[in-house]
């Protein structure tokens, strides 16, 4: 079964008016916050086959908090996923080799957060209960900075759209030291 993380880089300065957007770094906090999504992760296993990344600053730095990884997975920074919209990040998507299992996207709000409502779907909602509901409810609410979402994918890259993710898990970083599951 494939597999899709979705990855909202992590905090990020705003005090140097003399930085484009794009030329961005992490602060000390988002640092940490991508060092403790780096532990989730191994904790749970999950290690992409590949990374796709948006070529801004503060999501390649994002990017090198997560390190190390269990073994080495292919890197792609790419320009098309700085602020892109969800068509665009379907668009990237849906040009993965399907021999590719796992992928872990570093991306922006608001095409991150716009995405993973597209992958869940509608109908999610109306079927959820439970845990599960809240978790939906809480991913409805928001993609917080250095938040993390893992989704089954069941079909093949090149169709993956509406409703096509099933989220097993959602997690922001104040859950990542309480998060062991």
């Amino acid at each position: 079964m494939r597999q899709l993380l979705l990855l909202r880089h992590a905090k990020s300065l705003w005090d140097d008016p003399k930085l484009s957007d794009h030329a961005r770094p992490l602060n000390a906090r988002g640092r940490e916050a991508g060092r403790a999504v780096g532990d989730a992760m191994r904790a749970r296993g999950l290690v992409p086959d590949l990374v796709l990344v948006s070529s801004a600053r503060r999501t390649l730095q994002t990017l090198e908090s997560l390190q190390p990884w269990s073994r080495t997975p292919l890197i792609e920074p790419m320009d098309a996923l700085y602020l892109a919209s969800v068509p665009a990040l379907l668009d990237v998507l849906h040009l993965v080799t399907e021999s590719i299992e796992t992928i872990l996207l570093i991306g922006h709000n608001p095409g991150l957060h716009e995405l993973a409502m597209v992958l869940v779907g509608a109908q999610a909602f109306t079927q959820a209960s439970g845990e599960d509901a809240a978790m939906l409810d809480r991913l409805a609410q928001g993609y917080p900075t250095a938040a993390l979402s893992e989704f089954e994918i069941t079909g093949p890259w090149t169709t993956l759209g509406e409703g096509g993710g099933h989220l097993k898990r959602f997690t922001a970083p104040r859950d990542q030291s309480d998060d062991n599951a």
